[in-house]
């Protein structure tokens, strides 16, 4: 990442942490005349249009005031979407009695399953898979994507 990227995204960081959320990707595309700089972010409550529209009013006023990009750029704040596959640990207590699909290591290999998640205790998500409760630590789960339930 060059300088002015680096900026991009410590400014960005900056101002996401600094209102209680997070950065879950951060994607800059297009050319250094004209950048598309998209921002996805998530927070341990829920976030709604209102929190995107006010992180992307700061970013963009930082911008301006510290002369950060000197050329044409769009700024996209969104949240990841129930179609991104959840990447951090403070991402799952809000979706505590969710159904997942869930992919993780276990005896030197992937196990798959979909069970409703119903704790989070400390590094580990308890998820009900028939009837049976799984524990998994974190750092070996390597996808969990929330099942969108319309009943």
């Amino acid at each position: 990442m060059n300088s002015v990227d680096q900026n991009i995204y410590s400014i960005a960081n900056e101002t996401v942490e600094e209102n209680n959320f997070f950065i879950v990707d951060f994607v800059l595309r297009g050319n250094p005349n004209n950048r598309i700089i998209e921002l996805y972010i998530d927070s341990e409550k829920n976030v709604t249009a209102e929190d995107l529209a006010g992180i992307s009013r700061i970013i963009n006023r930082k911008f301006e005031e510290q002369n950060i990009i000197d050329s044409q750029y769009r700024l996209d704040v969104s949240s990841p979407g129930t179609d991104k596959p959840l990447k951090f640990l403070k991402q799952f207590p809000k979706h505590v009695n969710r159904k997942f699909d869930v992919s993780y290591s276990a005896d030197g290999g992937t196990k798959k399953f979909s069970g409703k998640l119903i704790r989070v205790e400390g590094d580990s998500l308890v998820f009900l898979f028939n009837q049976n409760e799984i524990s998994i630590n974190f750092n070996n789960i390597k996808k969990a994507k929330v099942i969108v339930s319309f009943s």
